[in-house]
């Protein structure tokens, strides 16, 4: 039996791959469901200049921290995670974006060869 890893995916939006490209922590079982019951960390452009923290709500809330008025939602919790799957960030009421999967890295894997 495979147990739960601890991975890291980075996912790009398909309109514009290079604005605010998404990565989140998060625990997945063998075939990809997002087990985490627990919040996780997730940015929005993490290693650029316009890097924007998160909290990924269990209810999809994506949670920018206080006095941020932004009430975005996403899908990710309920997708299949693998490389290439997508999943939907709703900014708002109206408006929305659909991200792609392209790297999954398990946490702690620089760490774990050295």
């Amino acid at each position: 039996m495979i147990e739960a890893r601890d991975v890291r995916l980075l996912a790009l939006w398909r309109d514009d791959p290079l604005v605010a490209p998404m990565t989140v922590d998060l625990r997945l079982d063998a075939k990809g469901a997002v087990v985490s019951a627990w919040d996780l960390f997730g940015a929005f452009d993490l290693d650029g200049a316009e890097c924007r923290p998160f909290v990924l709500r269990r209810d999809g809330g994506i949670d920018f921290g206080a006095g941020d008025e932004r009430r975005w939602r996403t899908n990710l919790r309920d997708a299949a995670v693998a490389v290439d799957a997508r999943f939907t960030v709703r900014w708002n009421d109206a408006d929305s974006g659909v991200y792609r999967i392209v790297k999954i890295a398990a946490l702690g894997a620089k760490d774990a060869r050295r």
